[in-house]
């Protein structure tokens, strides 16, 4: 559906599109103004992106304009890969937020590490960030 949108065959409402992304409102908002970026190329997930920086430069052109427009206090960034991801096309929600909005559970249940559990998951986090 994305790659649609992106091509201009499937309606929504496009608030930027360029050679690199298009942003569009959310047709199901966190809160009004909630707007979702795509690559203009499909890409399923993160780490199949190729060329980060000139998305995240529209993401963060996103992140700064959504506070302005909708007097909003901030954003709320937020990427799933595979799981949680409702389309198969990389997204990132970029989301208005002003203290008090009532957005709670966004991350559900957090529960702090056992003893020494942070320490064998950092582990195994840098272990596999040395062999990339």
């Amino acid at each position: 559906m994305f790659c649609a949108i992106v091509a201009g065959e499937e309606p929504a409402e496009v608030v930027h599109h360029d050679e690199v992304a298009v942003a569009f409102l959310d047709r199901r908002p966190l809160f009004p103004g909630h707007v979702l970026v795509v690559p203009a190329g499909h890409v399923v997930t993160l780490p199949e992106l190729e060329d980060v920086g000139p998305y995240f430069e529209r993401v963060r052109l996103l992140a700064a304009a959504v506070p302005v427009a909708l007097d909003a206090q901030g954003t709320f960034l937020a990427i799933n890969n595979v799981v949680g991801q409702s389309v198969a096309h990389l997204h990132t929600h970029v989301v208005p937020r002003t203290k008090g909005d009532g957005l709670r559970g966004f991350f559900w249940p957090r529960t702090p590490y056992g003893p020494g559990e942070a320490a064998i998951v950092g582990a195994r986090l840098r272990a596999t960030l040395v062999t990339r």
